[in-house]
């Protein structure tokens, strides 16, 4: 492994300078040495085990080569460069320009690293800070090893994760059945009882506080003392505790997907999913997601003429309009199987229970006039039974939306317990108190105390809250509208007006692409991608938005308004992904057709773009750098079904349109992009490319106008580090080339600059490229005979003076 044989060469220099330093009596040196001597001796053995997982051996590479680099900085001997995974840059494959980045980028991190030492601040810097941070979603795998508590009856353990900030708990339920006997009550469970609980995103991750609860339930009598089995109601359940439980957990990056990917030690197929209330940050296409959560809060029930207090047990199913109970609609927790009905917690001869229960309702099963049947019972500690009250909510509006996101106070029906069951009963009467305030005519109000056949009574209290977590109904008209605008295409126009007053983070759920571009919505970028690639698949879309872009470019070249264009500019990466997917799956569907005509209104659009440019109207402005900014980000994709080589004499017409002396710098950053783009890497690319560039570098370094030497300089390297790589072609007239050209007029700019200029170091690179060294690389060889012969400039006598 050349990670274990780093580690033991390096064991083994640190131990000579460990030795002088002990002879030397540098007491407090020795000792820091001796410190990462043991650690670096422990990490090799783990690595030498070859037990470690994936995940554990990627980090732990990441420990090794950053105490590595540490170790020789303070040691002052030689810095190894690495790449991003942590392996060894070998020259002979590297650029020199690369090779000196990479060594600036190490320099920086350990100087870091130093004053954070000196400051003794403990920080990880092992990259999995980084990663978590770079990552929008996150997961928390728990494994529950015991559970030891003696209750004499099964029980029921939910786990959750709970906010005590908010007072909140912010996932779903983990539900555990675990049996009198002290084992889960699916044996088969036993020592695998796992669960992950994901999309978590950095919002979560900033909260001050997550704690991981357990509350138990006990399944049983009405309490333990009753030996009477025979008179007692078995099955109730009745809160019983917290619970300390023997778990392991361990944070991991990335949605379900990903971490069954990266921790398949961890998550597989038995792992139980228990996903946050909520949607996540980022909603991934294909993650279909059409649950309804209901909490069960609290209850105020009069006793009337009784001298005791009820015992009250809230029952719950999911009805159909004909009042059928829906079957399998309702879940208890994840890992649990779906049921029929939840029946609550039973507090005993409480005036106002407080059971903050959470349930899942399957809305798969629900159609849009489904309402919820929430019957209420009363338990004795025998076995009567007496249903003495009711309450129900629908779950959809007449206007086809589902009901609001949180609380509810529920109107409580009693009468006759076949009459409650009877739906043309209660169906047209208000379910909330909300309603009744506003509903006239009927029959029910505040004031009175029936309604037909069911009474109603003011002092009974009964509230539930609820979430809505669904890709596919909404709580918003507007929405909803355009979602089903094929039913009524003459609403479209209004549908889109209202569109503009849903909040950003409702609309990116359908994926506008306009949105994409506010940098508020940056993490949505990857579902975006993911659609177009997954689930897009309008073949003609491309000819539309073709025409309408086309339109938009040729409406503010002429310096008239155009709404629209800079937004579209700002998304425009975006928008020709759409164009090229819908082209491709056009070509697919009819095996090339078109291909002539889609290459010229390529062109055509291209031209668009060149007269924008090209305007001299002042409103412009903003449009010209928006296109500079932006049209590089479209070659990955637009070169995929377009000639490059015609895309480059497109890119080449679009550089030199602009005027000379106008946006000079946005020029440069985007001809630097340009060169970082795959399309530069092929060779009959860069002979339409690079004379233009060299041309305008070297106009803009004589000039020294208002452009940052920087800024060409960055230009210039990215050049030179393509020029080094192995497979772009031949690349010796280039560099031919910018010799000829540049190397007088750059020699200059660095002079003036001085010498402790921070890009200095461009001057090494270019006496490197002249004298026809080898550190660039086989593409870089020793000039010819045939390379025309100059004066070697006398500039360079003054750099090297």
């Amino acid at each position: 492994m050349p990670l274990v044989k780093e580690v033991t060469t390096t064991l083994r220099e640190w131990g000579s300078i460990w030795k002088h330093l002990y002879v030397t009596n540098k007491q407090d040196k020795w000792r820091q040495v001796q410190r990462m001597m043991w650690e670096l001796m422990e990490w090799r053995s783990q690595l030498l085990s070859g037990t470690l997982p994936k995940d554990e051996y990627k980090e732990l590479k990441q420990k090794v080569t950053s105490k590595i680099d540490y170790g020789n900085n303070i040691l002052e001997l030689d810095l190894v460069v690495r790449d991003e995974n942590g392996n060894i840059l070998d020259p002979e494959d590297t650029s020199v320009i690369s090779l000196f980045r990479a060594h600036e980028e190490a320099t920086i991190k350990i100087s870091e690293r130093i004053k954070e030492e000196m400051s003794n601040v403990q920080t990880d810097h092992s990259g999995i800070s980084a990663r978590i941070q770079s990552s929008p979603t996150h997961s928390l795998y728990v494994f529950l090893r015991n559970f030891v508590c003696r209750i004499g009856e099964d029980a029921e353990l939910f786990m959750s994760l709970y906010d005590p900030h908010k007072q909140a708990i912010i996932s779903e339920n983990y539900l555990v059945r675990w049996g009198s006997r002290g084992f889960p009550k699916e044996i088969d469970m036993l020592n695998n009882l796992k669960v992950v609980f994901t999309d978590l995103g950095n919002k979560d991750l900033n909260r001050e506080k997550i704690y991981l609860i357990c509350q138990i339930v006990r399944v049983g009598r009405m309490e333990l003392k009753d030996t009477n089995l025979k008179k007692c109601t078995m099955g109730l359940r009745r809160p019983f505790g917290v619970a300390g439980l023997w778990v392991t957990m361990k944070p991991l990056v990335g949605d379900i997907v990903q971490i069954r990917k990266d921790y398949p030690h961890l998550v597989d197929r038995t792992t139980v999913v228990a996903r946050k209330l909520g949607f996540p940050e980022i909603i991934m296409p294909g993650d279909v997601r059409n649950d309804i959560y209901i909490n069960l809060q609290s209850g105020d029930f009069d006793k009337y003429n009784k001298t005791s207090q009820k015992n009250v047990e809230v029952i719950m199913c999911v009805c159909d309009e004909e009042g059928k109970v829906v079957p399998q609609a309702i879940c208890l927790g994840a890992g649990d199987r779906p049921v029929n009905e939840y029946k609550s917690v039973i507090y005993y001869q409480v005036k106002q229970p407080r059971w903050m229960e959470t349930i899942k309702k399957y809305t798969e099963a629900l159609t849009n006039r489904t309402p919820p049947l929430i019957p209420v019972n009363q338990i004795s500690k025998d076995k009567s039974e007496k249903n003495f009250a009711m309450a129900f909510i629908k779950l959809m509006k007449d206007d086809g939306t589902v009901f609001k996101d949180g609380c509810h106070d529920l109107v409580i029906f009693k009468g006759d317990s076949k009459k409650m069951e009877d739906v043309a009963s209660y169906l047209s009467l208000p379910s909330t108190r909300q309603q009744v305030d506003h509903h006239k005519g009927t029959g029910l109000s505040r004031s009175s105390s029936s309604a037909g056949s069911l009474s109603f009574n003011s002092r009974d209290v009964f509230t539930i809250s609820t979430l809505v977590c669904s890709t596919k109904l909404t709580q918003n008209v507007g929405l909803l509208g355009l979602l089903k605008w094929r039913t009524r295409p003459e609403l479209l126009k209004d549908n889109l007006q209202q569109l503009k007053l849903v909040d950003g983070e409702e609309v990116v759920k359908i994926y506008i692409v306009g949105l994409i571009a506010d940098r508020k919505f940056q993490h949505f970028n990857t579902v975006l991608e993911a659609y177009i690639k997954q689930h897009f698949s309008a073949t003609l879309a491309y000819k539309k938005l073709m025409l309408v872009l086309k339109n938009y470019l040729d409406t503010s070249s002429r310096g008239e308004q155009c709404e629209n264009i800079l937004r579209t500019l700002k998304a425009l990466e975006y928008v020709f992904k759409f164009i090229v997917r819908s082209r491709m799956l056009y070509s697919q569907l009819y095996e090339g057709k078109e291909q002539t005509e889609f290459e010229e209104s390529l062109r055509r659009l291209f031209e668009s773009i060149n007269n924008l440019m090209n305007s001299k109207h002042k409103t412009t402005i903003l449009h010209q750098v928006a296109a500079l900014k932006y049209l590089p980000a479209v070659l990955h994709d637009v070169e995929t079904v377009f000639d490059s080589k015609l895309l480059s004499q497109l890119l080449y017409e679009f550089y030199i349109c602009i005027p000379p002396d106008k946006l000079q710098k946005q020029k440069v950053q985007s001809m630097t992009e340009i060169v970082s783009s795959r399309l530069f890497k092929k060779q009959e690319c860069r002979d339409v490319l690079l004379p233009m560039m060299l041309q305008e570098l070297h106009v803009l370094l004589n000039n020294h106008g208002d452009v940052s030497a920087e800024y060409c300089v960055m230009l210039l390297n990215n050049v030179l580090e393509v020029l080094s790589c192995k497979d772009v072609g031949h690349t010796h007239h280039h560099i031919q080339e910018i010799v000829v050209q540049l190397l007088r007029t750059v020699n200059k700019t660095v002079i003036t600059m001085g010498r402790d200029h921070n890009l200095i170091w461009a001057a090494v690179v270019w006496l490197a490229l002249f004298l026809g060294v080898a550190v660039l690389g086989d593409s870089l060889p020793p000039f010819p005979v045939t390379f025309p012969v100059i004066a070697l400039p006398p500039e360079i006598h003054t750099l090297v003076a």
